[in-house]
């Protein structure tokens, strides 16, 4: 398996796994990060729209409301039950122009200036090469379309985060994670340096700094199983995640946590006409 094809096959199962909690109340910044982005690119009624790494539509559901029914929307991911998740969510909601697509944003085969915009929000980083998968989302972006990207910012979760991991070390040395995908672009400067790689070199890009509450430590433990993490967790046996669980839980209590860092960052390019 190359590289891609493993990253895909970790993403893909570590998402699927985290459906049961991926909108549980404790996880509200997905909805919230979603909602900021589509603001930015002022979708107009009647618009095209591709939404990438879309989970349970937190960008996807927004866009397609400011579309309208003559609009439409193609919400793509890996991850078949977050996909299931956000069509029930468009049914409740009455929105008949969204269509949901289980794939990688690389081979939708979409032809070249399709789309009025492109979206991906917080999930970008999950390509081994960035770059390369802007680029093919670029492609399918019109002259005057628009294209967002949204990626988290430094110290994502902490204070809470590093201790995260030191439980993790403690019980698996071996599944100690001292670098995330987001590191590669946590910062305005990677993340302009990387889309300039794609060839985008007019971009607008603004950080937001961000603190998302807990109101327990359980949230914390909500927030992780229902996130990308879980693919970590998923690999501990019972009684280790249990203690891997204790362990992390009590030293958020400790330290009296209530709240941690979600920090994000926003680029908006606009497609050049000529």
């Amino acid at each position: 398996m190359n590289t891609f094809e493993e990253a895909k096959a970790k993403t893909t199962h570590a998402y699927n796994a985290a459906a049961d909690l991926f909108d549980h109340p404790a996880n509200t910044f997905w909805n919230r990060f979603g909602r900021s982005t589509v603001a930015r690119i002022n979708l107009l009624p009647g618009e095209r729209v591709l939404d990438v790494c879309s989970g349970t539509g937190a960008s996807a559901l927004p866009a397609a409301i400011m579309v309208g029914p003559n609009g439409k929307v193609i919400a793509v991911d890996l991850a078949d039950k977050l996909l299931a998740e956000a069509k029930i969510k468009a049914e409740a909601k009455k929105l008949t122009n969204l269509e949901f697509q289980v794939g990688d944003m690389l081979s939708l085969g979409y032809p070249d200036a399709c789309f009025d915009a492109a979206i991906c929000v917080f999930g970008i980083f999950f390509v081994p090469d960035m770059a390369l998968a802007v680029k093919e989302l670029w492609r399918q972006v019109r002259p005057g379309g628009r294209l967002a990207i949204t990626t988290w910012g430094a110290d994502l979760f902490e204070p809470a985060n590093s201790l995260f991991w030191q439980s993790v070390r403690d019980e698996r040395p071996e599944l100690y994670k001292d670098f995330n995908p987001w590191d590669r672009i946590s910062n305005p400067e990677g993340l302009r340096a990387m889309l300039s790689e794609a060839g985008i070199h007019d971009v607008d890009i603004v950080t937001e700094q961000s603190i998302h509450p807990l109101h327990t430590p359980e949230d914390w433990w909500v927030l992780v199983m229902g996130s990308g993490y879980r693919g970590t967790l998923d690999q501990f046996e019972p009684n280790q995640l249990q203690r891997v669980k204790q362990a992390n839980l009590s030293q958020l209590r400790a330290k009296s946590i209530t709240g941690i860092e979600a920090n994000v960052i926003y680029a908006i390019a606009n497609k050049p006409l000529a």
